[in-house]
């Protein structure tokens, strides 16, 4: 007798459904499995049997054969115990469903027959609706990922026996329902990172809006303790919250990353990562033994925050560049080719030096070939796909004692970034991006159009500050988002000069 049912493998964020084939035939008694598995699905067989057995049921002395198709795809991962064997008890008229190459399942089986989460239920599922497939079983504890598919009839079992009896008696009743798809409190983790507790620092500030309000990258140069964690921490207190779709692909790359679980709602704010200097390239980039997104795709529509960014690895670095540009990160590995989202706002942190206090005659002992050294870790390239690098300067005694409540808070400075960001929405409609920093260079000469003494202003800095074509850019796009801040049509004078000051520090630290 032969029984068939879905399951799902992950190909970068995005699902497959693998069709699970089951024959179980008179002859010699034997448990194959083919269609390409790799050790841990073979090993499927054992964890099977026993959790047929310890569920009350008789396995059968037969020959069994499993196909995992299609075979060209190699199988990876637990998810396939449950609907093994579920084509089992299927074959033995156990399970009596008459609808079963309907059904999608995916779950790891204990010994005793419990079933286990697996990663990438959201994938699977999401492939599975876009195949019209409605019914749908999973582990318990990925009931609530799997609840936010809509129009799915979920059911999430604790084991196999209770997973026998929903198939064989009542669907309807035991229908997962998922109540819990939006958070609304949405700035509930940085309620307590507010801007309104960064004392001075008016110009970091203005730099860290214009960065959010245009999706621009940032860099702040300065000595310790001037506040540069600090402020970074509180950058995704101003963003604003993610939309339904975005929320979707970010739940997708902590869901195959095993970041999840079962009390996680949708999530609505902005991703923050920051992954300590010793990060391996690997764990940056993605990739692995097991291919898996890497930091720069967990920070995916949020923030990727560098401290001390010349003491990464320089090849780690060179590695971002790439993804600063295209928004996605491509890996090419034996087992196959991936390609990762990673649309991330990068936030980077460094020393002038590396005792970090350079230009203080009193207490920086740094040599003119120690400083150099230091520097040149940053390349040249790197540096220019950063549009804006300012410089933290210490605090006075003043700003120090300076009362917290006379400063913005993040949700007046949020205010400000909502309304700059539903003007280039409105702006970008028809040109499938929403972001003055997505702009290409057709683009640029489109919706940044300067007048004659705005031209012969930019012309004139272009020369003396030895700009390339993306620095030029560069400075044409924040140009762009401070015009939308002020709420002005037409990029002025003064847009273009605030924004060339944020290109400065190249010349100052690494000319």
């Amino acid at each position: 007798m032969i029984s068939k049912l879905l399951s799902g493998a992950i190909n970068g964020i995005n699902g497959i459904l693998i069709h699970i084939e089951t024959d179980v035939s008179s002859g010699f008694p034997g448990f194959d499995i083919v269609g390409l598995p790799d050790s841990s699905v073979k090993e499927a067989k054992e964890r099977v049997r026993a959790a047929i057995r310890n569920s009350g049921y008789d396995f059968p002395i037969k020959k069994i054969t499993l196909n995992l198709a299609p075979a060209n795809i190699k199988k990876e991962g637990s998810c396939y115990d449950l609907p093994i064997a579920l084509g089992i008890l299927c074959c033995m008229g156990v399970i009596k469903y008459e609808s079963m190459e309907s059904v999608f399942a995916a779950g790891e089986l204990s010994l005793d027959g419990t079933i286990r989460p697996v990663n990438g239920i959201l994938s699977m599922i999401h492939a599975a609706k876009n195949r019209g497939i409605k019914t749908c079983i999973v582990p318990f504890f990925n009931r609530v990922e799997a609840g936010l598919i809509a129009d799915l009839d979920i059911y999430a079992p604790h084991n196999l026996k209770d997973l026998v009896h929903i198939l064989n008696n009542d669907l309807e009743s035991y229908r997962y329902v998922n109540n819990e798809i939006r958070d609304d409190n949405l700035f509930l983790e940085f309620a307590e990172l507010d801007f309104k507790d960064v004392k001075g620092q008016s110009a970091v500030k203005r730099a860290a809006e214009i960065c959010v309000s245009g999706g621009h990258n940032i860099l702040m140069i300065g000595a310790p303790v001037t506040g540069k964690t600090m402020i970074a921490k509180r950058i995704p207190s101003i963003m604003p919250k993610l939309s339904l779709d975005e929320s979707l692909i970010v739940y997708k790359i902590y869901s195959i990353s095993g970041l999840l679980n079962d009390k996680e709602r949708l999530m609505f704010t902005r991703p923050f990562r920051a992954p300590h200097h010793t990060i391996s390239y690997a764990a940056l980039t993605g990739g692995g033994r097991v291919l898996k997104p890497g930091e720069i795709s967990l920070a995916h529509k949020g923030v990727l925050f560098l401290d001390e960014l010349p003491e990464f690895q320089k090849n780690s670095l060179e590695a971002l560049r790439e993804p600063l540009e295209e928004n996605s990160i491509t890996i090419s590995r034996i087992k196959g080719i991936v390609t990762y989202p990673a649309d991330f706002m990068l936030v980077a942190s460094m020393n002038p030096c590396p005792c970090g206090y350079y230009g203080d005659t009193e207490r920086c002992s740094c040599s003119p070939s120690e400083v150099n050294k230091y520097l040149s870790k940053i390349s040249g390239p790197l540096l220019d796909r950063i549009d804006i690098q300012i410089e933290v300067m210490p605090l006075s005694y003043s700003d120090i004692n300076a009362n917290s409540m006379n400063y913005e808070s993040s949700a007046d400075i949020r205010y400000r970034v909502d309304r700059a960001r539903s003007i280039q929405s409105v702006r970008y409609k028809n040109q499938n991006i929403s972001l003055n920093s997505e702009l290409n260079s057709r683009m640029i000469d489109k919706y940044c159009i300067l007048g004659k003494d705005e031209k012969d202003f930019l012309k004139s800095a272009f020369v003396s500050m030895k700009l390339s074509a993306r620095g030029y850019h560069k400075i044409l796009k924040v140009s762009r988002t401070i015009a939308d801040l002020s709420g002005q049509d037409n990029i002025t004078v003064k847009c273009l000069a605030e924004a060339l000051q944020y290109r400065s520090l190249d010349r100052k630290y690494f000319g």
